[in-house]
């Protein structure tokens, strides 16, 4: 019994922090597919949207060039 209860801890750990790692594709209205490891933010003053890309460089792109923004 008490491996059970170990085991669906376990389960239950790796499924909160999965889910606080998700990656997002943004397309642009250029036909650009963007992959991003987190989430975006967008900077409300400048209007830009920060991101972090696949290879782990930090970037920026402007709000109105993104279409579309999914969870992967």
């Amino acid at each position: 019994m008490k491996r059970y209860a170990m085991l669906a801890a376990v389960l239950a750990l790796a499924g909160v922090l999965s889910g606080c790692a998700s990656d997002y594709v943004m397309s642009t209205k250029d036909g650009r597919m963007i992959l991003t490891q987190g989430k975006p933010e967008l900077d409300k003053s400048t209007g830009l949207i920060r991101y972090t890309d696949e290879r782990g460089n930090h970037m920026q792109i402007n709000g109105s060039e993104v279409s579309q923004m999914i969870v992967r």
